[in-house]
């Protein structure tokens, strides 16, 4: 064959022929088949388990103790968990993604369109399908958790968009919510609704006037204890101008509230009390039960806090210095440095921040056991992360890592476009790998072996129990022996 009609042969014959080569080759080889960024198989080094990689970063197959994965990046990726029946499948991940738990199932297409289901707690399967924010629909076999809802013409829905019920015709002319016991009738949303509840009436014609009213009542919680619901009073006109409340009655902690925006804003009560003026350019907070007082002017630029549940001085964006008994907020010349510290035994939280994501680093504390996690991003240069096991992981580049950290949609489906250098260390058993160019350069070590790879595998040295070996271009050049000391592997 010339070359002329080389270049110009099917590239999918080409690549058939390519993986019958591989796989033929693989199979006829006794470990020294490691033609680096073409093909490669190892052990896992932080896990029991093996990786394929074939074709640099466009191909692996990864199986260890807990998962199995195999993708293509960026394009296609599956993630499996046989023992917990899971799986995710990412196509051009975040648009398309396919999640499975059991039973339950969502599919879905750049948020917009999905499909999901599964049992709910009195096993009674439900199926969702969503057009959003056009068409909304849900069947089941139990009759009453059935609904359709075309925005906005009709719709019917139980459970979404963080309400109970909703009912609407010809949205925004009528609509109808319920949000546990209080039920909202709106007509042309959001300027007019009707509400009324358990011992709850209240009416609005926004932003002209409105006024809501509700008794104290009583209900039963989780534990089985009876306790009280507070009842208020709510009044505004020409909202938010001229607003007057009266929250928490009944309770041990009523407060009134008095405003008028932008000119005043005034809160009393018996934790809390806060006088504004001109708001929000000056204001003063009395925190009784937090124990500290505050001086704004204007929050959030200029803000002092004193007492023993606040401490704070800033002046926005030069400094700011804040604490309490569990947390530390730091920064100077924001967003350049800030330092952020929670402090709750057994948790110790430590991240330092400059310039948002350009570097970052995060440590995690157990005060009991004294075990410490870290990870470390500098962007784009690299990621480093050191689990509570002690696995530790070195990754050069990393373009999106530091934005999302420990996404694992991330990791799987564009971590291997532009990692050139990674380094894995597992302290438990003593095995390190580090991988260059996608195994161009490849090392791997554990207590009782050595191998490396370099130049698609031209240079090869290994090393175990049984001695060592040393091939050039796939020859062996060299042989030892069992290493002094040690016996020979059997």
């Amino acid at each position: 064959m010339t070359f002329r009609r080389f270049i110009n042969f099917p590239l999918p014959l080409l690549i058939c022929f390519y993986g019958t080569w591989i796989l033929s080759a693989q199979t006829n080889t006794t470990g020294w088949f490691h033609p680096g960024p073409l093909f490669d198989r190892f052990q896992l080094t932080l896990s029991t388990g093996q990786r394929t990689e074939a074709l640099g970063p466009l191909f692996y197959h990864e199986t260890n103790e807990d998962e199995t994965t195999w993708a293509i990046p960026p394009l296609i990726s599956h993630n499996s968990h046989p023992e917990i029946n899971a799986s995710e499948w990412d196509m051009g991940y975040p648009l398309l993604t396919l999640n499975r738990y059991g039973t339950e199932y969502r599919w879905q297409f750049i948020q917009l369109f999905s499909l999901s289901g599964g049992n709910d707690q009195r096993d009674i399967e439900a199926r969702r399908s969503t057009i959003f924010p056009f068409y909304f629909q849900q069947r089941s076999k139990d009759p009453a958790l059935n609904y359709t809802a075309v925005v906005p013409f009709y719709g019917h829905l139980k459970n979404r968009l963080f309400r109970d019920e909703i009912f609407f015709v010809m949205f925004p002319f009528y609509g109808q919510t319920r949000k546990r016991d209080v039920v909202t009738y709106n007509y042309l949303y959001p300027f007019f609704h009707l509400r009324h509840g358990d011992g709850l009436h209240g009416w609005q014609f926004w932003p002209l006037i409105g006024n809501e009213h509700k008794d104290v009542t009583t209900r039963t919680n989780g534990f089985g204890d009876v306790e009280v619901v507070g009842g208020y009073n709510k009044f505004f006109a020409l909202w938010p101008f001229y607003f007057d409340q009266k929250t928490g009655i009944g309770t041990t902690n009523p407060a009134t509230i008095h405003a008028s925006l932008p000119f005043f804003y005034w809160r009393r009560s018996p934790q809390r009390d806060v006088s504004s003026v001109i708001t929000p350019f000056f204001n003063h907070i009395v925190e009784r039960g937090k124990k500290y007082r505050e001086w704004d002017a204007p929050w959030p630029v200029i803000e002092f806090a004193r007492g023993e549940g606040k401490t704070t001085s800033r002046v926005w964006p030069f400094f700011s210095r804040a604490h309490n008994q569990t947390v530390a907020d730091n920064f100077y010349l924001w967003p350049i440095y800030k330092y952020r510290r929670v402090h709750s035994d057994p948790l110790d939280l430590r991240r330092t921040r400059i310039l948002f994501f350009l570097f970052s680093n995060r440590t995690e504390k157990n005060t009991g056991t004294g075990v410490t996690s870290r990870q470390v991003n500098c962007w784009p240069l690299f990621t480093y992360s050191r689990e509570l096991n002690g696995n530790q992981r070195l990754q050069i580049l990393a373009l999106l890592e530091p934005f999302l950290p420990g996404n694992e949609h991330i990791r799987r489906d564009y971590s291997p476009l532009w990692s050139i250098w990674r380094s894995e260390t597992n302290p438990r058993t003593s095995a390190r790998s580090q991988s260059l160019l996608w195994n161009l350069y490849r090392r791997d070590v554990t207590p009782k072996t050595r191998k490396c790879s370099l130049l698609f595998g031209l240079f090869q040295y290994q090393s175990n129990q049984a001695g060592s070996e040393l091939r050039l271009f796939y020859i062996p050049v060299m042989k030892t022996g069992p290493q002094a000391g040690r016996p020979a592997a059997h």
